[in-house]
């Protein structure tokens, strides 16, 4: 049974202003103040002022996103909460 390929997750921003990613899985929202990117690894966010997304290629992952760019998230993948880890806490 053969595994899928991670794409690698690479993230190039030039000056505030350009931003190109690969690895990208999913666009999960966006407006012109927020991108909400799912990579193979962590869900991203970019925050910012008059973004736009100018590259959309899911196909090969790679994503760009225009603007002035203020802040870069990453959210880590949150455990499963099993019935046992709830209870003990």
């Amino acid at each position: 049974m053969n595994e899928p390929q991670l794409m690698p997750h690479n993230l190039t921003l030039n000056d505030r202003k350009k931003l190109a990613l690969t690895g990208a899985t999913e666009v999960v929202s966006f407006d012109d103040t927020s991108v909400v990117l799912r990579t193979n690894m962590v869900v991203l966010t970019v925050h910012g002022k008059e973004l736009q997304l100018k590259n959309l290629s899911l196909d090969g992952g790679q994503v760009a996103v225009d603007g002035n760019v203020s802040a870069l998230i990453y959210e880590e993948p949150k455990a499963p909460a099993g019935f046992l880890c709830r209870l003990l806490g």
